[in-house]
């Protein structure tokens, strides 16, 4: 049986940054090629906040398995058809936004592994395999060990709980939705917040006292990045194809502009998380 090669999963293990870019606009396959190529580790395949459907998804799971890129899909919601038909078209983990607690953390980790790990239904011929026909019970370990689940944590009340969240079993990285919590605590977009700081340090504290990820969303500029990676951040969600689109149209607008005219600086694009 052939062994299930998680890249990211890997990484995070052997305490190396993990980079990440959301992926909203692109729909072709090579895009996981391009990112590969561009220095990421995985892709956040966002089915939340985009109009892309689960065929489009899974077919860029399936090339970025073979690019060398860990694919995740961004699930919608937490209905297990979600997470068991990303799994099943080649997803190797999913993200999970908007967890407040542990007994949803519970559910989400149940829906992705099999049997007696979790409850996610059983399939034949899986693209992480290859395709491969094996002992059920080999299959099963393989695709539950290589699994990895991401919860998202985006209010007060899911950081006041992320020692529980972590604490259960089939969860692998808590990642903070860095834009939504800003919102709902009253400072949009003020990134360098204490408040929002102390929300790192205790999402932080509760990954390292039961072995879990601590991951980053929402915060593209490198300079802003910094004090939360010091922090001990391993996976970070560094942008998406639709801000670096705009960023680099933009400015090379605006370079070609001023060629003929002095134009003012290109705007900075940044989208949530």
């Amino acid at each position: 049986m052939k062994r299930i090669q998680n890249n990211l999963k890997r990484r995070l293990q052997d305490g190396q940054l993990a980079i990440g870019v959301g992926l909203r606009q692109a729909r072709t396959v090579d895009i996981a090629k391009v990112m590969k190529t561009a220095g990421y580790h995985w892709l956040m395949i966002d089915l939340e906040h985009s109009s892309m459907d689960i065929d489009t998804a899974c077919q860029i799971a399936v090339a970025a398995q073979d690019a060398g890129i860990t694919p995740l899909v961004r699930v919608p919601g937490f209905e297990h058809h979600y997470v068991s038909r990303v799994l099943d078209g080649g997803a190797q983990g999913v993200v999970v936004p908007h967890v407040q607690d542990a007994a949803t953390a519970a559910r989400m980790a149940a829906s992705c592994r099999y049997p007696p790990a979790g409850e996610r239904s059983a399939t034949a011929l899986l693209p992480q395999l290859d395709f491969a026909v094996g002992p059920t019970n080999e299959i099963v370990s393989a695709v539950n060990e290589s699994t990895l689940l991401v919860v998202m944590l985006e209010t007060r009340k899911a950081i006041g709980n992320a020692d529980a969240i972590a604490a259960v079993p089939g969860v692998d990285v808590l990642l903070v939705g860095t834009n939504d919590l800003c919102m709902e605590m009253g400072c949009p977009r003020n990134f360098s917040h204490p408040d929002v700081l102390a929300c790192y340090r205790t999402v932080v504290a509760a990954c390292k006292t039961h072995g879990k990820h601590a991951g980053m969303g929402g915060i593209y500029q490198p300079e802003l990045m910094k004090p939360y990676l010091d922090l001990g951040v391993g996976l970070v969600l560094s942008g998406t194809d639709l801000t670096f689109l705009m960023t680099g149209a933009q400015a090379q607008a605006a370079a070609v502009s001023a060629l003929v005219t002095k134009q003012t600086s290109p705007q900075s694009y940044e989208l949530p998380v």
